[in-house]
């Protein structure tokens, strides 16, 4: 095991040093593990030479954690955390959440609301002018003008609220390299403000950059903001992207081109820096971090990801172009995973943002970048689409071959529709049911209706249907008991009442019943969370309805699971709304029964024929589906 970077004056002292080079704050625990930001910086900056300690969840209200280790030679960095702060503490319907997962034994409260702003006015407030750099997906995520949902107003891009002298967005370890070889060499940060991969302030435009509408534009016109959203998307590629600029007041907030992906050998060597893979020992006597234990036995072998789901920030954060480490590095890896204490034999996942995508989607990503204005899945895959899982395939089963391991999951999100595009597809499915699935595979169909689905940026779902249908073939044969369990999302942007009852019949002929629905949620930087705030598809200029109040967000959620007794008010009322009170009766393919005052007159009509609900002169069936209506 290894040392935990200084997290006191204590710990600085059994190093012997005097000062740090660099100060983190964050306001997750510190977990020494790849997959959380605060391990993954901490360990590459001690890679690269530097002195640096880690100030996670600070006591905000006051100067003396923040402190607590000095002044650092050269700069301070502060991120949120591993997720937006608002979505942090915030639920769909705007209610406190109960748990979170980066905290002490789960409990809520350790950081603030806008977590980067606060934790960056104690920084300017203590240290005056000290080099400033922010990260992590809230920054990265809140670097433009964005709608913020929990406000419900659009806020001014991070750099102009937070003060900070650079925004690193996307992943940072290349930013962060260079910055930190510049501020070393005596370079003023004010002239580090070329950097791809980071944002700053400047007093004037750039030459040979986009400009797109002001911050006070976007917040007076959203068709201004929409126009903003599309612009700067199509900017966000590291070969071809150009920089952006966008005025606030009389400065602008300038983004510089993406940085390019890490080389594979970049890539094997972050993973392989030297992590202890738990969290810090300080938090033992309170009940430990909840998010160590899904991940300390998983295997980070990819980044990036070119679904590009409309509602989802990996893409926008971590790019299209997939990112791999190589089979050596993660077997070796998973040997040394063997030889920890708490080791079990199973290796809960090998993956990334989305588990299957181990290689670009086409040889032309890396010469010329990702197009503008095509999707690699979406709406249909495209024909240069390198659809394929033979290597992947070899690599786990040089895995499952490692001496010490037993069983090897795959648990990060598997794109159904590459497997299928994939000509060797079902070889794929046949392993994964053979040796990869604990019992339940999650894919994330996510709705049926298709217009819903192109919103999305997903397939259609009879891509679902196939891929279900195979699954279960596969898992026959291999003599198991497993199950496809779909992720839904409702109400989201585009979807009315009539798109919600299409879902439920969906589920309905699947003979499903979700015991979880998302709802939802806009959050900064997102495409879906455009079309949420303007009404628009700033792709096509196309108006959008947009479910927003409480009511119809639960008339929708209700709908898809309308046999849980305590929505039957709620579904009939959907059903009305709708127009397809032909949903409610005693046929087979009925949602609900009728209401109890109505079961008399059809109860007696059960001696002929229910004409109330039939058509055709087809025979009904009564006494089915006894759990869609409560008595």
């Amino acid at each position: 095991m290894n040392d935990f970077l200084p997290v006191c004056r204590r710990d600085m002292e059994r190093r012997g040093w005097e000062q740090l080079d660099f100060l983190f704050i964050t306001g997750d625990a510190y977990v020494d593990h790849p997959t959380f930001a605060n391990g993954l910086i901490a360990r590459w900056m001690e890679y690269l030479g530097y002195r640096i300690g880690v100030i996670a969840q600070p006591d905000w209200r006051s100067r003396r954690d923040f402190e607590a280790m000095g002044e650092p030679r050269l700069a301070v960095f502060v991120s949120a955390g591993n997720l937006d702060s608002m979505l942090n503490k915030l639920t769909a319907s705007r209610n406190k959440r109960g748990h979170d997962a980066y905290s002490p034994n789960g409990e809520t409260g350790h950081r603030p609301d806008r977590a980067t702003i606060v934790y960056c006015n104690r920084v300017r407030e203590i240290w005056g002018t000290k080099p400033l750099v922010v990260g992590g997906i809230e920054a990265s995520m809140r670097r433009f003008s964005h709608y913020d949902y929990w406000s419900d107003r659009v806020r001014r891009p991070m750099l102009a609220d937070c003060k900070a002298d650079l925004l690193i967005y996307g992943m940072g370890e290349l930013q962060l390299k260079e910055i930190a070889a510049r501020l070393d060499a005596g370079v003023p940060v004010r002239e580090i403000d070329l950097v791809p991969g980071t944002c700053v302030m400047k007093k004037f435009k750039p030459e040979d950059c986009v400009e797109i509408p002001s911050y006070e534009a976007v917040a007076a016109d959203k068709a201004a903001y929409a126009e903003a959203f599309r612009l700067q998307s199509l900017e966000q590629d590291p070969i071809r992207g150009a920089a952006v600029a966008q005025k606030v007041g009389d400065r602008y907030m300038v983004q510089n081109r993406p940085m390019r992906p890490l080389t594979t050998a970049e890539f094997d060597l972050v993973n392989e820096l030297p992590f202890t893979r738990e969290a810090h020992p300080m938090y033992d006597r309170c009940g430990g971090i909840p998010a160590i234990e899904e991940v300390r036995f998983s295997i980070n072998s990819t980044r990036g990801c070119f679904g590009s789901c409309a509602f989802c920030a990996i893409h926008a954060h971590q790019g299209r172009i997939i990112q791999a480490r190589s089979d050596e590095s993660i077997l070796r890896e998973a040997r040394e995973m063997t030889r920890h204490p708490k080791f079990k034999g199973y290796i809960h996942d090998v993956g990334g943002p989305t588990g299957n995508f181990r290689a670009p989607a086409c040889e032309d990503q890396l010469r010329r970048g990702c197009c503008r204005h095509r999707q690699c899945l979406s709406p249909k895959p495209c024909p240069r689409l390198r659809a394929t899982h033979r290597e992947f395939i070899r690599l786990l089963e040089k895995l499952r071959a490692v001496p010490g391991v037993k069983k090897v999951f795959l648990r990060s999100g598997l794109r159904y529709d590459y497997i299928l595009a994939d000509p060797e597809g079902e070889k794929f499915i046949e392993a994964l049911c053979r040796h990869h699935v604990s019992g339940q595979l999650r894919v994330a169909p996510e709705h049926a209706s298709l217009r819903v689905l192109r919103l999305m940026g997903k397939p259609p779902i009879e891509e679902y249907v196939r891929f279900k249908k195979l699954f279960e073939e596969a898992t026959r044969r291999a003599g198991k008991e497993q199950y496809v369990l779909p992720y839904l999302i409702s109400s989201h942007p585009g979807c009315t009442l009539k798109d919600a009852v299409e879902l439920a019949e969906f589920l309905r002929d699947q003979r499903f019943t979700p015991e979880q629905v998302q709802d939802f949620i806009p959050t900064p930087g997102s495409l879906s969370t455009c079309m949420f705030y303007t009404g628009l598809d700033p792709t096509t200029g196309e108006k959008l309805y947009v479910p927003r109040g409480g009511r119809e967000k639960a008339l929708q959620r209700a709908l898809l699971q309308y046999r849980q007794p305590e929505n039957y008010d709620l579904v009939a009322e959907a059903l009305r709304k709708a127009g397809r009170e032909d949903l409610i009766g005693w046929n087979e393919r009925c949602l609900i029964r009728p209401p109890k005052k109505n079961r008399q007159r059809i109860s007696a009509g059960r001696k002929g024929l229910n004409t109330s609900f039939a058509s055709g002169g087809e025979k009904r069936k009564y006494g089915q589906h006894t759990r869609r209506n409560p008595d």
